[in-house]
């Protein structure tokens, strides 16, 4: 209960105290920083996918420096030689503003990619731009750009959306959903989405030429996902599994990995981070209680945990559970 009031009491909640916690979920504010980040996963055997935090740009000067933020990202991935792809929001690139103009944007961030040998990811957003998400890939891909969707296992249309892009042979990463959406559109229930999830899975692996990135912290979940492609024989070098950074999934990654499973994980960097954590911790009432009580303790120094902040709850404390993605 004291998680669930803490996290409604967030907007009350001093940014400095979130920023501490935040650190867990976002690999800082500058691209130095954050591919400092992406060594060390690969260091681990993990690849990632690095992520300019922000969305709904409010004017195209905004969306068009986006782009030119990618295009750096890009050139910083090639640089260091980094095992990393890159993830976007239309909505970051003006889509809500002007579709032609997002969609002209999108092209100069995958033209750069291809000539990389890199892959650009768009994820999917709130219901109300899904179709124009879709759409926008499509052409895209279409184009010859290296470009994967995003489906949400809570949407009703989603194995309907996953037959259509499976009979293109798309990449698809496929996630449970964070969005709150309408009964109508949207399963609510945990087990209803779990078999969502699984369905559209079935569909993808079962299209030749698809590549399926398995993008939750379900444990339950991963296990039948595994279940599945052995059983449909589907090989390891067609799927993936993607994790958000600082969700404590580790064992299960490295897991994955000993089996020769391609792991990867979802790295937000950037000045909007403020929105981004206070989702996360919306997501995770634990959290959220404790970072209410750090607003009533004095400063605390960081304890021992490797990839420790200053500010991180202790260790097994505070952690998230389940699939926030």
């Amino acid at each position: 209960m004291i998680g669930w009031v803490a996290s409604r009491l967030l907007p009350l909640i001093p940014r400095r105290i979130v920023h501490a916690v935040a650190k867990r979920y976002v690999a800082g504010e500058d691209l130095s920083t954050a591919a400092g980040v992406v060594r060390a996963l690969n260091d681990r055997g993990w690849d990632a996918t690095l992520d300019v935090l922000g969305e709904d740009a409010r004017d195209a000067e905004v969306a068009d420096r986006t782009v030119q933020d990618y295009l750096n990202v890009l050139d910083r991935i090639r640089a260091d030689s980094l095992r990393c792809n890159v993830s976007l929001k239309l909505t970051h690139l003006g889509l809500r503003l002007d579709r032609d103009a997002a969609r002209d944007r999108l092209l100069r961030v995958t033209e750069r990619a291809r000539d990389l040998g890199n892959f650009v990811r768009i994820d999917m957003e709130d219901s109300s731009v899904t179709d124009a998400t879709l759409e926008t890939y499509r052409f895209v891909r279409a184009h010859g750009g290296p470009v994967g969707a995003v489906l949400q296992a809570c949407l009703r249309r989603t194995v309907d959306d996953a037959r259509g892009l499976a009979a293109m042979g798309a990449n698809v990463r496929l996630c449970k959903g964070i969005y709150r959406e309408p009964r109508a559109i949207a399963f609510r229930g945990r087990e209803e989405v779990r078999s969502s999830f699984l369905q559209a899975a079935e569909v993808l692996l079962g299209a030749p030429g698809t590549h399926v990135a398995f993008a939750t912290h379900d444990r339950l979940l991963i296990g039948r996902c595994l279940d599945l492609a052995a059983r449909m024989d589907v090989p390891a070098d067609r799927y993936e599994f993607q994790a958000l950074l600082g969700v404590p999934v580790e064992d299960v990654l490295d897991g994955l990995v000993s089996r020769g499973i391609r792991v990867r994980v979802y790295v937000p960097f950037g000045e909007e981070w403020f929105p981004y954590a206070s989702r996360r911790l919306r997501e995770n009432p634990r959290i959220a209680s404790y970072v209410l009580r750090q607003m009533f303790k004095p400063a605390t120094r960081a304890h021992p945990r490797s990839g420790g902040w200053p500010g991180d709850p202790p260790a097994g404390e505070g952690r998230p559970r389940g699939d926030t993605t």
